[in-house]
């Protein structure tokens, strides 16, 4: 049996996504961004990135189509992030994914935005192993995690960040350096140039599978400012501050890895298109003896393929669609891959929706899915945190890659 064309859409933070997955293969995506609207605030503004999606996704969806040579009819299921995120930005995205499911008749599918980064990996290298260490690097999180069956498994958690996120770090320090933003790339851009033991940053919380950069980020701070009124040798902070970062991540992904006498290591997220990331976690792991999987630059950072991806999954493992009253959750914690959270105002769309229906959309359940817990069905947050700034203040900081 032929599996059914999935669109996926991603709108999360600052990029509008579409995808096209049909049995794990990517037939098409395309992207637009708005990071350039973001740059002269040194971080993402949530209304910025809102409007953004509404001009965007529409034409982006029609370009994912056209890459893949078909048209909106040959959709068989739409998939879409509803979290985490920025609350308006993904109140956008879900609201054209229901539009098209119920034009369509088709069934619709809430995604977790981390499952999705763990299953960009899958259109690149095939099928997640079971199981398989995945580490999630990007601007909002940075998480280790042990994954059996991605869309049936609770995803279970080894290490989580503490306060700020790799991506965060970078984004942070990049501004002190006087660094263009995004942070990241241009502090990969810089540190080719610098020595990466000039500084001995610190390589925080020792021992544990649990990540802070918070102290990282201080430090390349105080580093800076014992350098007023002389030349800030930008490289070597650099250089030295990518080191660190890459040291920790792939230092507890590989222990990790050992102790739990899993073969494969994941590394996925907007950060793991960063260089230093990339060459140490393979020298690393060939030292092991661990398989080291990256998906290519283009699908690390957010993108609507890596949603059609778990759309896919969750089709082909016959899980249930989410009602159209699905809502967003813009802090949901990643436990399955499936997010399908509902709003308590969620009662007249219902009531709509069953009226209206022809009933080709209803779900197809299978009676071995398990039911989510009751965290991953929460009502959304009345205001989401802006990605990146947890607890501090200034400006948002980072996009989640």
């Amino acid at each position: 049996m032929v599996s059914p064309i999935v669109l996926g859409i991603e709108s999360s933070c600052d990029e509008t996504g579409a995808g096209i997955v049909r049995d794990g293969v990517l037939l098409g995506h395309a992207i637009a961004s708005s990071m350039d609207e973001h740059a002269s605030y040194g971080g993402v503004v949530p209304e910025i990135a809102s409007r953004a999606h509404l001009h965007a996704l529409r034409p982006v969806v029609r370009r994912a189509l056209d890459e893949a040579g078909l048209r909106l009819s040959d959709v068989g299921a739409v998939a879409v992030t509803t979290g985490p995120g920025l609350s308006g930005a993904l109140q956008v995205g879900l609201a054209g994914a229901k539009g098209i499911a119920y034009a369509l008749g088709v069934p619709l599918y809430g995604v977790h935005h981390l499952a999705g980064h763990v299953a960009a990996d899958t259109l690149e290298h095939g099928p997640l192993p079971d199981p398989c260490m995945v580490l999630i690097v990007s601007g909002g999180h940075t998480s280790l995690l042990l994954v059996r069956d991605l869309v049936r498994d609770p995803i279970a958690h080894l290490g989580d960040t503490l306060d700020d996120a790799a991506g965060e770090c970078f984004d942070k320090v990049a501004r002190v350096f006087g660094l263009p933003y995004p942070g990241g790339p241009a502090v990969d851009r810089a540190a080719r140039e610098g020595d990466p033991r000039a500084v001995p940053f610190p390589r925080p919380l020792p021992g544990s599978y649990h990540f802070s950069f918070s102290g990282l980020k201080t430090a390349a701070a105080r580093w800076a400012e014992g350098h007023a009124g002389r030349e800030l040798p930008v490289a070597d902070g650099a250089a030295s501050l990518q080191e660190a970062v890459a040291d920790v991540l792939t230092r507890k992904a590989v222990a990790a890895c050992r102790e739990h006498g899993v073969t494969t290591l994941v590394v996925v997220g907007g950060v793991a298109a960063n260089s230093r990331v990339r060459s140490l976690a393979q020298e690393r792991c060939r030292a092991a003896g661990i398989t080291l999987r990256v998906p290519p630059l283009k699908l690390c950072t957010d993108n609507g393929a890596m949603i059609a991806a778990v759309g896919d999954l969750l089709v082909r493992a016959g899980a249930e669609p989410a009602p159209l009253d699905v809502s967003i959750d813009p802090s949901a914690p990643l436990e399955y891959a499936a997010l399908h959270p509902r709003t308590t105002a969620g009662s007249v769309a219902a009531a709509w929706w069953t009226s209206g229906s022809s009933g080709t959309a209803s779900p197809r359940a299978a009676t071995s899915w398990p039911t989510p817990p009751p965290s991953a069905r929460c009502t959304p947050t009345p205001s989401a945190p802006r990605r990146g700034t947890k607890g501090l203040s200034g400006p948002p900081s980072s996009r989640d890659g």
